[in-house]
């Protein structure tokens, strides 16, 4: 198998060593914007590009606090505002989806179903995790 380990075992490892060297993590979407499968378009590769060159020549880690937003649910933090070429909805899921013809509240709809599907599942291994790593998840509002 490829993950001999359950995913749990992985998630405490990359915790641990983020806290040694004092490294950042970010999550790039390669996915989906605008809106879910169907409905929403690729994220361009052109602005995955850019986000990456962000991560490598520092602007991300070069932003102030006061730059950041933290993301309903999923407590993401999210730039206020547009980085490189990458325009500032891109990097705001909701503000996409209204970009899109979109509702806020389609929006809402189907971030609290995301995150109720994550909830459901990590039932079965929350006892195995850390506490930091229970916390960590989604939080329905």
């Amino acid at each position: 198998p490829f993950l001999v380990w359950h995913p749990f075992v992985y998630a405490e490892m990359l915790a641990a060593k983020l806290d040694k060297y004092g490294a950042s993590a970010y999550l790039v979407n390669t996915g989906w914007v605008g809106g879910p499968y169907g409905s929403g378009k690729r994220c361009s590769l052109k602005y995955t590009r850019q986000l990456i060159d962000a991560i490598h020549d520092g602007t991300l880690a070069n932003l102030p606090d006061s730059e950041w937003e933290e993301m309903p649910v999923f407590g993401l933090l999210m730039p206020k505002n547009g980085i490189k070429d990458v325009p500032r909805e891109i990097l705001r899921p909701e503000d996409a989806w209204k970009q899109s013809g979109k509702s806020a509240e389609e929006f809402k709809k189907t971030a609290a179903m995301l995150a109720g599907l994550f909830q459901k599942n990590f039932k079965d291994f929350a006892d195995k995790c850390s506490p930091a790593v229970r916390d960590a998840g989604p939080r329905q509002q």
